[in-house]
């Protein structure tokens, strides 16, 4: 175990933004947060190249289920390197859980997913977002669509909607290249069976499937997300509100099939990531 100052994070001095971090839009006003130093207080590999990490940020606020933080670190010589990273825990937990994909040109995703050992310190910034976010008083039913590590702010709605008992319908259609890069599997899996119907899950594998998987491999298109997802309107209630995250490409061809089957724009609430620089 060790244990960084927050303005001491070891990463390379000064260099240059690489142009593959994955930033999710969206910072907040100046001034109406601010950083604080949060120690790493357990962290568990996810995929061969992303890892978990559970942080305690004494003052950081209550956060809400899609919401996104900042990470800052810094280096001896003052150089700085900031990236946005979405919150994966439950709303309102009194911890915060990120889950990092590994960039190799990046500046910050190397330390978080490599390097970062359980007592370590860095600075974070938040929450950020009001309009990709799920409440527990929303009792509609609820598509989800996540592409690759798009999953991690789906996943706290998620989360949150079995903490709270919700019987709000939740249907997850998740995009991956393969099951070995797929993110929380066997939670998901546990939670769909607890959910007593309330979660159903669905996943679409893009080059390489288990055996016996029910869908072809391939990119979501517009058919699959008909086949797949909640329909856009029914006899039994409103509407669903649809959240999408994932690559900036993935998000643009799932939000314009669902308008496409007939979703209204206005229930169709996006949030995407890609290359910075």
């Amino acid at each position: 175990m060790s244990t960084a100052d927050p303005t001491q994070a070891p990463i390379p001095p000064r260099v240059p933004p690489q142009g593959s971090e994955p930033a999710i839009a969206g910072a907040p006003p100046a001034g109406s947060i601010r950083w604080l130093p949060a120690t790493v207080v357990s962290a568990r590999m996810e995929t061969a190249g992303s890892r978990t990490l559970h942080l305690s940020a004494p003052g950081f606020l209550p956060t809400v289920a899609g919401q996104h933080l900042d990470v800052r670190l810094t280096a001896p010589d003052g150089y700085t390197a900031q990236r946005s990273y979405s919150i994966g825990s439950p709303a309102a937990a009194g911890q915060l859980e990120l889950t990092v994909d590994l960039m190799a040109m990046g500046e910050v995703s190397p330390y978080l997913v490599e390097a970062v050992e359980v007592g370590d310190m860095f600075e974070v910034r938040g929450p950020i977002g009001q309009w990709f976010v799920w409440r527990p008083e929303q009792t509609g039913s609820v598509q989800l669509i996540a592409g690759g590590s798009g999953i991690v702010p789906i996943m706290a709605m998620i989360r949150t909607h079995a903490q709270i008992g919700s019987a709000a319908t939740f249907r997850l259609l998740y995009s991956v290249r393969s099951p070995d890069v797929e993110f929380y599997r066997d939670e998901l899996d546990a939670l769909e069976r607890s959910s007593a119907g309330a979660l159903v899950v669905e996943r679409i594998y893009t080059r390489t499937a288990p055996l016996g998987h029910p869908h072809r491999v391939g990119r979501i298109d517009q058919a699959i997300i008909q086949q797949l997802s909640l329909p856009p309107s029914s006899a039994d209630g409103p509407a669903p509100t649809v959240y999408v995250c994932g690559p900036t490409p993935f998000v643009e061809v799932v939000a314009n099939a669902l308008v496409g089957i007939g979703h209204a724009p206005e229930n169709v609430r996006t949030e995407r990531f890609g290359p910075t620089g």
